[in-house]
């Protein structure tokens, strides 16, 4: 009885910090718009702990991995307005291939199982890099340091050019 009055007292502090929370920074944590990834994020949860705890059929771990990763993506694009959406849609094709590695790890280690894997992370690594670099360069032509940059080597063949002829 005694385990259970300390689970309950501690998970009463909880809820009552975070409606405190929830009321002096006017969170709104409580609400459908912000709750509604839960419903995909438990799911996955369950589907992991369901693997954990009984050591048996390996491949739940592939809708526990797909679910967890969604339902944590959509936290983070739920609290911040859904406005690193365009950046963050790789994640989509790899919450597969972490379900998928999660079941070569703890499964059968079929060799057969990374191919998807590799295919699917690839595509999900270059397509975060190609958006990095499309950022990185629209911040270069977009700042001053190309025309900086042309003033600069401009200013530097003129002096070798005068030093030249002297």
């Amino acid at each position: 009885m005694q385990k259970r009055g300390l689970t309950s007292g501690i998970i009463l502090i909880i809820i009552g910090i975070i409606l405190l929370l929830n009321k002096v920074f006017n969170l709104n944590f409580f609400s459908m718009s912000n709750f509604w990834p839960l419903f995909i994020l438990i799911p996955g949860l369950v589907f992991e702990a369901s693997y954990f705890l009984t050591k048996r059929n390996p491949g739940l771990l592939v809708p526990g991995g797909i679910l967890t990763t969604l339902g944590l993506l959509f936290f983070f694009e739920t609290f911040t307005n859904w406005q690193f959406a365009a950046h963050t849609w790789p994640i989509y094709p790899l919450a597969v291939a972490i379900g998928l590695f999660q079941l070569y790890l703890f499964g059968y280690q079929q060799k057969g199982l990374l191919i998807p894997v590799f295919i699917l992370g690839g595509i999900s690594l270059i397509s975060f890099a190609i958006m990095i670099m499309n950022d990185f360069f629209w911040w270069i032509n977009g700042s001053l340091l190309i025309p900086a940059l042309f003033i600069l080597i401009g200013i530097i063949v003129l002096f070798k050019s005068f030093s030249k002829n002297n």
